[in-house]
């Protein structure tokens, strides 16, 4: 499946946020309720609070982020 270049942003902002908030989600479940029975059941309701919440995060903040990031590294 290929996209147009035109979304490569909203693309992106879909994997990052996806990747991100798997892992985060899922550590923190682990951490809070240990390796217990329903774990899988727990994660999901996890992420699907979670997943919209940093998408919107990626999509609104990462531009910017991006272009502080281009501002503190010293251009030679």
């Amino acid at each position: 499946m290929f996209f147009s270049p035109r979304y490569t942003r909203l693309v992106f902002t879909f994997l990052m946020s996806i990747y991100m908030v798997s892992i985060m989600t899922l550590v923190i479940t682990l951490v809070n309720t240990g390796l217990e029975p329903g774990l899988l059941l727990r994660w999901l309701k996890a992420f699907i609070v979670a997943w919209p919440v940093a998408f919107v995060l990626i999509l609104v903040g990462a531009p910017r982020l991006q272009q502080l990031s281009n501002k503190m590294i010293r251009q030679v």
